[in-house]
Order: C-alpha cells, then structure tokens, then sequence
C-alpha cells in the first residue's frame, strides 16, 4: 500500500504539555553552553584575542535578533519543529523541507561534537594519569547512546536534567571568574603581558565571525518545544529571552578569563580551553570543577540537540515530508521514539570521523542557513498577517530593524566561512540543492497538502 492511500490511526497519540519557562531556558542554554567551554576560541586563531571579543558581541547582536523573532513566531506558530514549522504555514513547502534538514543537520553534527569533546577530555584526563593511549571513540557512543535512551524515556525528564547540569556548568564559569580576581589586574589574570593588536588586521575579524557562533549556537532550539509547553506565549519567549541574557554574560565572562590565561596563539587552537585555563591557575579544585562544568556542558548540549533533532525529524515524518513512520509517539513515554533512534548512528558517524572543527563547521552552515530564512521569514509573517490579523504571544520591537541586522550579519559570516572553509561551504550548499531536487520531484507527492496546515489563520494579505 502506498503512502498515499495508507490510512491514519483512528485515534493519534499527541506529544504532552508538560514544560515549562525553565525547561524552555535549559533547553536554549543547554544546547550552547558548551560553546562557552570550547569551539568559540578557534575565533581567537582566526582574529587573536581582540578579533574574538568583536565577534562575540557583533554575533551576540545577530542571536539576539535571532531570539526576538524566534519568541514572536514560535509563540504563534506553536508546534513541534519550531522553525519548520514556521516555514511551511508561512513560506510554502519546499522551504519547510529545507528548513527541517538545517535543523536536523546543524543538532545532529552538534550533538557529534560534544560526544567529540567529552571523549576527548576523558583522554587528557586518562593521559594524565598514566593512560596515554585512552581511545575516545567509546565514549562517543556511549555518550550518544546514553543520552538517546533519555530522551527516549520522557521529554519532562530531559530537560530537568538538563537544567540542573546546566546550572552546575554555568555556575561553573561564574566560580572562576570570582576566583581569577578580575577586581586585582596581574594577580592572577594578565591581559597586559597576553593581549595583542590584530595579529591579521580586521580581515581576521571578519573571519572570526564564524567561530564567534559558537557563542551561541543553539539558542534558537528554543523553539522545538513549543508544541511540549503548558503556554507557549510566556513560556517561549520568557525561557529564550532569558537564556540569551545568560549567553551574553557567559560569553563575555569567558573570553575575559581565558584571555588573561592562555596566549592567543595557544588558545586558538586549544581543544578544551576552560580546562586549560583551569590548570594556567595551578589550583587542583578549579581544575576538577571545570572539568565536570566542560563534561556537563557537553552532555547537556547534546542532550538538547537529541531532544530537538527528533521533533523536527518527527514533524516532517507527520507532514510527510519524510515516511510517517517517523511520525510514531511512543505509546507510554509520549516521545516520537523513531524518530531519536534513527538519528543515533548519523550522530555516532559525525563523532567517529575526530574532525571538531569540520563538524563544527557544517554545525554552524547549518544553522546560518537556517537563520537567513528566519530574517525573510519574520518579514513575509508581518506582511502576510499584520498585527491586529492574528492572535501573537509575545510582539518583538522595532521591526523590521531586527529581519534586516540579521540578514546583514548572516552575510558578514558566509564571507567569514568562505575565507577558512570555502570549500565546506561549497559542499553543504550542494548538498542542500540536492537534497531540494529529490523532494520536488519524488516526496513532495506524498504530502497531503491540506493536512499540514494546522493553524486557524485568516488567509494572508493580498492573497
């Protein structure tokens, strides 16, 4: 039987409405805090110490943005998938196709990565101690797989977990800042000896933009669990507008520490560069707590990208733009279980490759392109369903002033990529076309148009 004539069950089994503004927050911080451990200083070899901060805050302006458009129309469009839902009441359906796979590959390479740096620390570690030859690689699926069964058990206790490991990486960061003395320049910090001029000029600016991401990739993961919270219109931009808030302090608080610790040059390059900071002090009991803050970072952020990979490959199973069968919600647990475990070898293949910067890169692709649609997005659902048309939980301010800094700044770090990975670049764009081809002339006709259009919306302006 084809699927286009199968029939559905009498009766669907839903997601539940469990979350609330803290998990929406652990969910949103989870998934980036461990940019703040490790990725965000490969911007510092890109541009030195000084080129890192620039690009921390012109980024932190680009997902601030991202967050303010995200809490608008997440809050309206409430289902699971978050931004390809979006795309496929507002933009039409080959954009919602492309949208899912960004988000599917930009969590899913996350989510490789982290499982990279805990298996990798677990080897400094082992080395340390008399274990040089400690492979990492089962760690990796451990880690995945491990994190997989979580998910798989209940999305409600996920993301408690993942909030209290969060809280303890984040508090973490903030014990050290305290104990560097940054009130006692030279004591134990030393910008003065350390920090430089642009080593490679404001090119090298530019060109630390893209690893200036990794500050804040993920927040807008918020998203997918819009259709799993008690009240999207509080909980949604409340728990992602205070994770971006915790963002900006975390960033900034780490680029200062480890500045005033690590040459640039060194730091650049460092695989877990908190850890590293942490020994620079010579204090055993910082050493330990950034090693269980970079190890919780890293389990909480993959945590989360298990959790929001498979609600958006769950929703295209349900609009079937992928086979239903993805579309199944576990009978007991309500999580679309078919989902989390077909996405747990393509994690475990990413992490098996040991390349961090080339997954980071295709992490960070990913989403860019994800956050190009959500600039024209937000622009076509304002002008398509003005103000007073629908219904909105929460109305970002000055509009369209946000839409168009994020296209601007999503321009600025394409150029940024192509400069240290034109050839990645090259590589995920073809991909993506591909990947548009396949589903315009062979899924597409599986899709019922009617049904994935679930909100009571008025027809658009002008239509």
């Amino acid at each position: 039987m084809s699927e286009q004539t199968a029939t559905a069950p009498a009766e669907r089994i839903n997601l539940l409405k469990v979350l609330g503004p803290v998990h929406v927050w652990a969910l949103g911080v989870g998934i980036v805090l461990v940019g703040e451990y490790m990725g965000w200083n490969f911007s510092v070899g890109k541009g030195g110490a000084y080129g890192s901060l620039i690009a921390c805050w012109f980024i932190g302006l680009l997902y601030t943005c991202v967050a303010m458009i995200d809490s608008e129309v997440t809050s309206t469009v409430a289902a699971a998938g978050g931004q390809y839902a979006q795309a496929k009441h507002i933009v039409g359906p080959l954009m919602a196709f492309n949208v899912g796979l960004y988000l599917v590959l930009a969590y899913t390479m996350l989510e490789a990565a982290d499982a990279l740096v805990v298996g990798d620390l677990l080897a400094i570690v082992a080395g340390q101690f008399g274990h040089p030859d400690l492979d990492p690689k089962p760690f990796v699926v451990l880690t995945i797989a491990s994190l997989a069964w979580l998910n798989y058990r209940g999305v409600f206790m996920t993301l408690t977990v993942n909030f209290i490991i969060t809280a303890v990486a984040f508090i973490a960061l903030v014990v050290m800042f305290f104990w560097t003395q940054p009130w006692n320049p030279g004591a134990v910090l030393l910008h003065e000896k350390l920090l430089t001029d642009l080593p490679y000029g404001w090119i090298g600016v530019i060109a630390a933009l893209q690893f200036g991401m990794w500050y804040y990739l993920g927040i807008e993961g918020t998203c997918q669990a819009a259709e799993e919270v008690r009240s999207a219109g509080r909980s949604i931009p409340l728990g992602t507008m205070s994770g971006m808030i915790t963002l900006l302090i975390a960033a900034t608080i780490t680029w200062y520490m480890a500045a005033g610790l690590l040459p640039w040059e060194y730091l650049g390059q460092a695989g877990v560069p908190m850890y590293d900071a942490a020994q620079m002090t010579g204090s055993p009991t910082l050493m330990v707590l950034l090693f269980i803050g970079t190890i919780f970072s890293a389990i909480a952020s993959a945590n989360g990208c298990i959790n929001d990979a498979s609600r958006s490959w769950f929703s295209m199973g349900r609009d079937r733009y992928l086979p239903i069968w993805f579309a199944a919600v576990h009978p007991r647990y309500r999580t679309p279980y078919r989902a989390i475990i077909f996405l747990i070898p393509v994690a475990v293949a990413f992490g098996f490759t040991g390349l961090l910067d080339q997954v980071i890169t295709f992490s960070i692709l990913s989403g860019l392109l994800g956050y190009t649609f959500m600039s024209l997005n937000m622009m076509k659902f304002r002008k398509s369903w003005p103000l007073d048309s629908i219904k909105r939980g929460y109305v970002h301010p000055f509009h369209p002033l946000p839409a168009l800094s994020l296209l601007i700044l999503c321009g600025a770090t394409y150029f940024a990529t192509f400069l240290g990975y034109g050839a990645s670049l090259l590589a995920i764009m073809g991909f993506y076309i591909i990947a548009s081809v396949w589903f315009h002339f062979h899924r597409y006709k599986y899709v019922r148009r009617a049904d994935q259009f679930t909100m009571p919306w008025p027809k658009p302006q002008g239509y």
